[in-house]
C-alpha cells in the first residue's frame, strides 16, 4: 500500500513539473522525446502493474512499433486544437491513467469547425472532406500494420508452448504482451469510430447551419469511411489482398444527399 501511495505521490508530482500533449512532427509524426518515451511510459507500467493490469517486459518487435507509430495518427488530432483531447491521449498511451476516450464528445470537431474564419462557408465543407479523405487514405495500412501484429502474437504463443526452455515468466510475457496489443487495436477501432461519428455530426450541422450542395461529396466519402469502420469493429484486419481492395472500391457508393433540392451555385476557390 505503502508502495502505491509513493507512486502516486510521483505521479502527481509529475503533472504538476508541466506533462503535456506528446511533442509532433510532420504529418502528425511523434517526435522522440526522453519524458515522454521514457520516463512517462516506465512510471505508466507501475501504475499498471500496481492496478494489476497486464504488462509485458518484452521488448517491442518492429512490426509492434509500426502499428503504434501508424495508430498513433488516428488517436490525435493537432491540427483541430485539441479535438481528440491530445494531452489525456497521452496520459493513457503511457498508461499514466485508466482509459478516458470512451467519454469524448463527438461534437467537438463541429465547434473546431465551425469555429474557423474560412472565407466561403462551401470551403468549410471542403475542410471536412479533406479531413475525412485522408482518414480513409491511411487505414488500409493501418490494417496491414495490425494484422501483422496479429501474426506476431500468433507466432509467440506457438513458441511458447512448444519450446521446452518457456517458463512460467515467458508464459505470462506473451499473455500480456498480446493483452497489450489487443488494448492497442481496441483503442484503434475506437479511435476510428469515433471519428466516423463526429464527421457524420459536423455534417448534419454544418447542413443545417449552411444548407450547401457540397454536402453531396462529404456524405459520398463517409459512405466510404464506414466500411472502414465496420471492417474494423469485426476486427477484420486481416482479410485477403484481394477482398479488401474490393471493399475500398468504393467510387460507386451514392450519396443520400443526392437527390436534395440544391440549385445550381457556384464554385468557390479555397
Amino acid at each position: 500500500m505503502a508502495k502505491k501511495l509513493r507512486l502516486i505521490i510521483f505521479i502527481a508530482l509529475f503533472f504538476s513539473l508541466g506533462a503535456c500533449a506528446r511533442p509532433v512532427g510532420d504529418f502528425g509524426r511523434a517526435k522522440t522525446n526522453i519524458v515522454h518515451d521514457e520516463i512517462m511510459p516506465s512510471l505508466g507500467s507501475s501504475r499498471a502493474k500496481a492496478n494489476i493490469e497486464p504488462v509485458s517486459n518484452f521488448n517491442q518487435s518492429d512490426e509492434e512499433k509500426e502499428m503504434q507509430n501508424r495508430v498513433w495518427r488516428f488517436l490525435i488530432a493537432p491540427h483541430t486544437k485539441d479535438w481528440f483531447y491530445d494531452i489525456v491521449v497521452e496520459w493513457q498511451r503511457t498508461r499514466l491513467i485508466a482509459p478516458k476516450d470512451q467519454e469524448f464528445s463527438i461534437d467537438r470537431y463541429y465547434s473546431y469547425l465551425r469555429s474557423q474564419k474560412f472565407s466561403s462557408s462551401r470551403v468549410r465543407y471542403n475542410a471536412l472532406l479533406q479531413d475525412i479523405s485522408i482518414d480513409i487514405k491511411t487505414t488500409p495500412n493501418v490494417f496491414l500494420a495490425i494484422c501483422a501484429v496479429r501474426e506476431i502474437d500468433r507466432r509467440r504463443n506457438i513458441a511458447v508452448n512448444s519450446l521446452a526452455s518457456a517458463g512460467q515468466i515467458e508464459k505470462s510475457s506473451v499473455i500480456n504482451r498480446k493483452a497489450e496489443n489487443d488494448l492497442y487495436i481496441s483503442w484503434f477501432i475506437r479511435a476510428l469510430t469515433y471519428r466516423y461519428q463526429s464527421y457524420s455530426l459536423a455534417l448534419e450541422r454544418l447542413l443545417i447551419e449552411t444548407p450547401h450542395e457540397e454536402a453531396r461529396n462529404v456524405d459520398r466519402r463517409l459512405s466510404e469511411m464506414i466500411i472502414d469502420v465496420e471492417r474494423a469493429q469485426r476486427q477484420d484486419f486481416c482479410g485477403s489482398s484481394l477482398n479488401y481492395l474490393q471493399a475500398n472500391n468504393k467510387s460507386n457508393i451514392s450519396s443520400r444527399f443526392q437527390t436534395q433540392p440544391f440549385g445550381a451555385t457556384p464554385i468557390y476557390k479555397k
